[in-house]
């Protein structure tokens, strides 16, 4: 056992991080001189180009004479409008998470015996080493169930004789492998976690007949009981999670990292760590936070004034977290609006009656409302914003029973479909390592001898 560990910040680690935060902050008027898109993207949100793929499109800008004009968003996977997938179907009253993986994998839409093939795959691959609960999962809960479900994916490394084969066929089979496993590995992960507070702990074995949203829910619930539209909710949230261009954070990681020629299970890991940050996959917990501090600063949710007032104090860094962000209202791309939100809100709202909660989708609805006239009117605006589906998808999963701590690894169990998509992409076309380009802004200095040098 390691003795003495120091966990508190010490009075030498505060005084050497004041150092470098100085030495390290860059004039933001660098970035303009030098014409640096920050973030890779410039102020309109128009993103750098960065590579070519086949996966999907982000789409909210048409041209016009020439010009880019801002319409309607849209988002297609493998060339096909998301709407039209999801509606394909619900109107067959069907489940979609796997015709939509096995379209995002393979390039087509299965006929109805390679769906069924292709299902049957995923299912017979939903099993976990030997003892792996025990041995890997049960050890060491985590807080935030990212880390254990990270800490999971790499452990299983070494269970694969062929980890580090890089061939295409090996790394389909091991992202199969992954996309089956990751419902398991997450609501193991939260039983875990949950037990390590004192309740009790229950483990239930995924059916393969059942599909992937199916199997989450009954695994989850101690009854395993669930009902067909609570199951067609939580189906619907996974496929429009499950992949959003190239260019977002944690695909991008996936490419960069995958075409360094490392294996697959380095490469998940290092997409986990990029969704798990509060700017990628945790935005929709800080909207179901940012609500639950609304209801209990507002009286009247029906009363537009003081819903206003309180948006207008979130927006001051008065209200919330102080950060002056309204959680869940624009997008890096989007302007005019999200697709996925649009989608989703209908069957949001069904839910929400069905659950007695329409006065919160009620509240829902005139914050969407709201929120883009009120930060129009107090921000420099250089394109519109709009309701993204992280507004809509924390207060579902708070209808469904999930637990918060789930919230963001529901979003890895949809994300690793298009993950896998874009690490056999690069496989394919890759050519390169991905190395973009820095440029130093520090003049150049002589070297100074140690009995010269001042103390900082």
């Amino acid at each position: 056992m390691v003795e003495n560990i120091i966990f508190e910040i010490t009075p030498q680690i505060s005084k050497l991080s004041g150092i470098c935060m100085e030495r390290d902050k860059i004039d933001p008027e660098l970035y303009r001189s030098y014409d640096v898109k920050r973030g890779l993207r410039d102020l309109n949100g128009k993103g750098v180009l960065a590579g070519l793929t086949n996966i999907s499109e982000v789409y909210a800008k048409r041209l016009e004479n020439g010009e880019e004009i801002p319409c309607a968003g849209e988002l297609y996977y493998r060339g096909y409008n998301v709407r039209d997938l999801t509606g394909g179907f619900l109107r067959e009253d069907r489940f979609g998470f796997e015709e939509v993986a096995y379209l995002l994998l393979f390039g087509e839409l299965p006929s109805a015996h390679d769906l069924e093939e292709f299902t049957m795959e995923l299912g017979e691959r939903r099993q976990l080493p030997q003892n792996f609960f025990r041995d890997v999962i049960m050890k060491a809960p985590a807080d935030n169930l990212m880390i254990s479900l990270s800490r999971s994916i790499l452990t299983l490394y070494s269970y694969d004789d062929a980890a580090e084969d890089t061939s295409f066929a090996n790394v389909m089979r091991q992202c199969l492998n992954l996309i089956s496993e990751f419902p398991m590995l997450a609501v193991y992960s939260y039983n875990a976690y949950s037990h390590s507070k004192g309740n009790s702990l229950f483990i239930h074995a995924p059916k393969p007949e059942l599909s992937t949203a199916e199997n989450i829910l009954m695994m989850l619930r101690p009854d395993q009981k669930y009902s067909k539209m609570e199951a067609k909710v939580l189906d619907l949230a996974l496929i429009l999670h499950m992949e959003h261009g190239g260019g977002n954070n944690s695909s991008f990681t996936t490419r960069v990292v995958t075409s360094s020629g490392t294996d697959t299970y380095s490469v998940m890991a290092a997409a986990l760590g990029s969704l798990k940050g509060p700017r990628h996959g945790g935005a929709n917990i800080k909207v179901m936070q940012m609500f639950e501090d609304l209801k209990r600063e507002v009286r009247d949710w029906k009363d537009e004034e003081m819903v206003a007032d309180y948006l207008n104090g979130v927006l001051n860094k008065e209200k919330f977290d102080c950060s002056g962000l309204i959680y869940g209202i624009g997008h890096a791309i989007y302007s005019v609006s999200d697709p996925r939100a649009e989608i989703f809100k209908k069957f949001v709202g069904e839910l929400a009656h069905d659950k007695g909660q329409d006065e919160e989708f009620a509240l829902y609805q005139l914050v969407e409302r709201l929120a883009p006239e009120l930060i129009s009117r107090q921000r420099k605006m250089y394109k519109g914003v709009n309701t993204n589906v992280d507004f809509y998808s924390g207060f579902v999963y708070h209808m469904l029973g999930l637990p918060v701590e789930l919230y963001t690894p529901m979003f890895a169990i949809a994300r690793i479909v298009g993950w896998s998509a874009h690490r056999l992409e690069e496989i394919v076309s890759g050519e390169k390592i991905i190395r973009p380009a820095y440029i130093n802004v520090l003049d150049r200095r002589s070297y100074i001898p140690m009995n010269a040098r001042k103390e900082l």
